[in-house]
């Protein structure tokens, strides 16, 4: 197995990279998953992942039925 950080994860830090350089900005909506896993080359299942360890971290918040966003500082 390669030591490189599972794929979930270099999504999750290059997105939390993005997000508190003011790249992302509060309320910019995520590409949905099926976007994020054909933009990084993974499955949809990984691309799921990486957005939920986006949540864990508090970077982002979700809203049913509208999409993913970037949260605001709060």
């Amino acid at each position: 197995m390669p030591s490189a950080p599972a794929e979930y994860r270099r999504i999750a830090d290059e997105l939390t990279t993005k997000i508190k350089s003011g790249e992302l900005t509060p309320g910019t909506k995520l590409p949905s998953t099926s976007e994020l896993a054909d933009q990084f080359g993974v499955s949809v299942a990984t691309a799921y992942r990486a957005v939920s360890l986006l949540h864990d971290r508090d970077l982002v918040v979700g809203q049913p039925g509208r999409g993913v966003y970037v949260a605001g500082k709060e």
